[in-house]
């Protein structure tokens, strides 16, 4: 279920200063949205969002992607800031060739990684062009 809806009491505002959609959202509002590529292909949707409890950041959406009723989907963890809201379509957009995608590190929904090890953030910002979020808490597109 996205924000809108979701949104019976005004909750979502929407802050035309700083991107679309609203400036605050519930993240489980986020959960089932889909994910798209530039040139429009389904990338999957997003099954988790992923915070960091010490930096209260979000890090990582976790795409689904692949397989057919749960059945042999693999899963992905996208930087949070790898992805773009479109409002407009209602869904995300990533930056990525769906064959890309196919090739990237990812993993069983029964065998997660440890995504608090700096090497394997630092990995995964690699393959999608990212930074994680510097000091101040904000991420950088590179």
């Amino acid at each position: 279920m996205n924000y809108e809806e979701r949104d019976n009491y005004g909750m979502y505002k929407v802050d035309t200063r700083g991107g679309p959609g609203p400036r605050l959202m519930g993240a489980d509002t986020l959960n089932g949205n889909d994910v798209y590529n530039l040139q429009g292909e389904d990338l999957g949707d997003i099954k988790e969002i992923m915070l960091d409890v010490h930096s209260g950041q979000v890090s990582y959406a976790v795409l689904s992607f692949g397989g057919f009723l749960g059945m042999g989907e693999k899963l992905f963890a996208v930087p949070w800031n790898a992805l773009i809201l479109d409002t407009v379509n209602k869904r995300f957009t990533l930056d990525v060739q769906k064959e890309r995608l196919e090739s990237a590190p990812g993993f069983d929904a029964d065998k997660w990684p440890d995504m608090s090890d700096p090497t394997w953030a630092k990995d995964i910002h690699t393959y999608y062009g990212t930074r994680p979020h510097d000091a101040t808490g904000t991420g950088f597109r590179t």
